[in-house]
């Protein structure tokens, strides 16, 4: 029996641990981001522009998915209709982004906050309360807001594929 190990062979759990860590500092993440907080305004003036029967409404958003999100849609003349519809859920996901990403600092930075330790998570000590909302609330949010946008950005691309995307 061979007990030497294959060179650069890794174990799986190791990199899965990695990916989870590394994943809040990728461009990809912050792409996601910013097609979350951009789509709303972008839809926001899109909808007028395509109600007036400019065809630039869809192409604003096919441009948004296209740098964002990394998919190019074929052209249609549905940009009203892809603005009107995904207006609440691309504002229900720009609010959960900027809510999650907002709890990240604000754990982290838990003392400049103010409020008395003792009654707050992790008291009665300044010490015990700041480590856990910053491990809790600060690194928790990390880890855990890069994969919720993905699957809110997977969500957000497949409205813009059924509405966008020619037929």
């Amino acid at each position: 029996m061979d007990t030497a190990r294959k060179p650069y062979t890794r174990d799986a759990a190791a990199v899965r641990a990695w990916r989870l860590v590394r994943e809040p500092f990728t461009a990809r993440t912050w792409r996601r981001v910013a097609y979350a907080l951009l789509a709303v305004p972008v839809g926001l003036v899109s909808l007028p522009v395509a109600l007036l029967g400019g065809r630039r409404a869809g192409r604003w958003q096919r441009g948004l998915v296209r740098r964002f999100l990394g998919v190019e849609l074929p052209g249609s003349s549905r940009g009203a209709l892809h603005a009107l519809l995904s207006l609440p859920p691309n504002l229900v996901v720009a609010v959960v982004t900027l809510y999650g990403w907002s709890v990240v600092p604000m754990n982290i930075g838990w003392p400049l906050r103010g409020g008395d330790p003792a009654t707050a998570w992790g008291g009665p000590t300044l010490a015990g309360a700041w480590a856990f909302h910053a491990v809790v609330g600060g690194v928790g949010f990390l880890l855990l807001m890069p994969w919720l946008g993905r699957a809110l950005g997977a969500l957000q691309l497949r409205l813009a594929t059924a509405l966008l995307a020619r037929p």
